[in-house]
């Protein structure tokens, strides 16, 4: 009888391993690995660019456009076009074929069919006038949990909604503005300036108040001075995507979590958690915009204290196992430490000089499962929902192979072109990422409509 043969790793022979092993890496083989990478990053990202070097949205279907973009008969559509010449037609690849529209022609359309359509017909995106842009933070320090991934189809999904969006990344290993084909030279067309300027304009009022009381003034460095003349519209890049705009990120901006601390200990009194959402306020990109979608590093760090403090929705991606489950709930516990730990430390300060106290609050807190196996995952799902509740979404994000074809292309879902697949693989595949956009926007409407009833109530009791 033949034996099994032994597993792999018995019989190593030393020697051969040896062979193997190679040089020994000292700091600047780090610096060769990189560039390989840069290399190798500059080649996979080429194939989402055109012949010039830039990155563009494909053409829309008019089978698409009446199915998810703008909800009207195919028949009707092509009469509105054929009515009003003035709008755009679409262009046909072949003789007689189908019409394709750019992104922003849709918008134009949709826009066309809001105000001249039917009022029933949810033609344009709930969005009450008057309220600021929702910021929406996406969320975990458990690493491939599909954080960044969730964030951007949802950007995407929003956009194609009619929304205009704002994507801020805020991890240095800039993923998201990868996605978004964003070029960041340095930490200086990051957000690292806006927290620069805001610590800067806190210790120029505190030099306001040193000079009234004849104090020496703190010295503000060239960093913060130059911080001073910068616009958070200065960072704001244009994406290919007509109504997503972009703020990016690059491995410099990490060293804004060594800098933080040190202006903190400073300046005790820098209200840190407060930069992010004050300056993007002041410089009027909360009006700008419908809403804001921060990617925050995969820790719980200064930068991502900033984006959690910024936001008004967190969303909390996980996978249905064990170990997530339970990091996710360490997750959670950290955020409590760290949020009640600011709140008493400001408050004890704040009840000495009678003013008003530090409050932490968030419009909506939701968990979302991601790269669900219903056959595998179900049982543990469920049990996960159980505990967590209204927490959980109750939608899970199904993996689907219509991610990797289209990560294979650098591109998001949205951006995929259906005849790549066939319609029928094309419509199952974005059908999870549809769903998980609309759990999101019951969510934001629901936010949205509780700020307009409560703003009506406030103004019919004065």
């Amino acid at each position: 009888m033949s034996r099994e043969p032994l597993p792999p790793y018995f019989n190593i022979d030393p020697d051969a391993a040896l062979a193997e092993l190679g040089a020994p890496t000292d700091a600047q083989g780090f610096a060769a690995i990189a560039q390989a990478c840069a290399r190798g990053r500059a080649d996979l990202a080429s194939r989402g660019l055109h012949e010039d070097g830039a990155r563009r949205l494909r053409p829309f279907s008019t089978w698409e456009i009446t199915r998810y973009l703008i909800p009207v008969a195919p028949a009707h559509f092509r009469r509105v076009l054929k009515a009003n010449p003035e709008l755009p037609q679409g262009r046909s690849e072949t003789e007689g074929g189908a019409k394709w529209f750019s992104l922003d022609e849709v918008l134009r359309l949709r826009a066309h069919f809001g105000a001249e359509g039917s009022k029933s017909k949810p033609y344009l995106p709930y969005r009450p006038e008057g309220l600021p842009a929702k910021m929406v933070a996406v969320a975990n320090f458990k690493g491939g949990v599909g954080k960044t991934s969730t964030a951007a189809h949802l950007a995407m999904s929003a956009a194609l909604d009619g929304y205009r969006v704002l994507v801020l990344d805020l991890d240095s290993q800039g993923s998201m503005t990868s996605i978004f084909g964003g070029q960041v030279a340095d930490e200086w067309q990051t957000v690292y300036p806006l927290i620069a300027r805001h610590y800067a304009e806190h210790l120029t009022a505190e030099n306001a108040l040193r000079a009234s009381r004849g104090e020496t003034a703190h010295p503000l460095d060239d960093t913060l001075t130059e911080a001073l003349g910068v616009s958070a519209a200065d960072l704001v890049q244009k994406t290919h995507w007509p109504n997503i705009d972009l703020i990016g990120a690059q491995l410099n901006l990490y060293w804004a979590e060594f800098q933080i601390p040190v202006w903190r200990m400073a300046a005790r009194g820098w209200k840190l958690w407060d930069a992010l959402t004050e300056v993007l306020e002041r410089d009027g990109l909360l009006d700008a915009y419908d809403l804001v979608f921060i990617d925050t590093p995969p820790a719980l760090g200064y930068l991502t204290i900033n984006g959690l403090a910024a936001a008004d929705i967190l969303l909390v991606p996980m996978g249905a196992s064990f170990l997530e489950f339970d990091s996710t709930g360490r997750f959670f516990d950290m955020l409590h430490t760290t949020f009640a730990s600011i709140e008493e430390g400001e408050n004890l300060a704040a009840r000495a000089l009678g003013r008003e106290e530090t409050a932490f609050q968030w419009d909506a807190v939701r968990t979302i499962v991601t790269r669900y196996d219903g056959a595998q995952q179900g049982e543990l799902a469920a049990l996960m929902q159980a505990y967590l509740g209204r927490t959980m979404s109750p939608h899970r994000q199904d993996f689907t192979a219509l991610i990797g074809q289209a990560g294979e292309q650098v591109q998001g879902i949205y951006e995929a072109d259906y005849r790549d697949f066939n319609r029928e693989t094309y419509a199952r595949g974005r059908e999870t990422f549809d769903e998980t956009y609309a759990a999101f926007k019951r969510l934001l409407m629901g936010v949205w409509r509780r700020e307009e009833l409560e703003a009506r109530t406030a103004s019919a009791a004065q």
